[in-house]
């Protein structure tokens, strides 16, 4: 079990890091479904690790990464509302 919770803090941590590569990259935008949910998958990952590991300080900011991940989609699906009604 501590090997699969560790795997998963690794995903996280690199779908996190490469979500910010490809944005800096500019292969996505902040506003991708592909970025946002590789922050949002990512977040969720690594949060497990380190509520696991009661890394607490860490765990508090992977949850606020995830609910920031949220609210992009939250807008990347606002916006492409508002365009269909036009």
């Amino acid at each position: 079990m501590v090997l699969v919770i560790e795997i998963l803090g690794w995903i996280g941590a690199i779908l996190i890091l490469a979500a910010f590569f490809l944005l800096t990259h500019h292969d996505l935008t902040s506003r991708s479904r592909i970025y946002q949910g590789m922050n949002l998958i990512g977040a969720v990952l690594l949060a497990i690790n380190l509520f696991f590991n009661k890394a607490y300080p860490s765990l508090v900011i992977n949850i606020i990464w995830f609910f920031i991940a949220i609210y992009g989609f939250y807008n990347i699906y606002k916006n492409k509302i508002k365009k269909r009604k036009r």
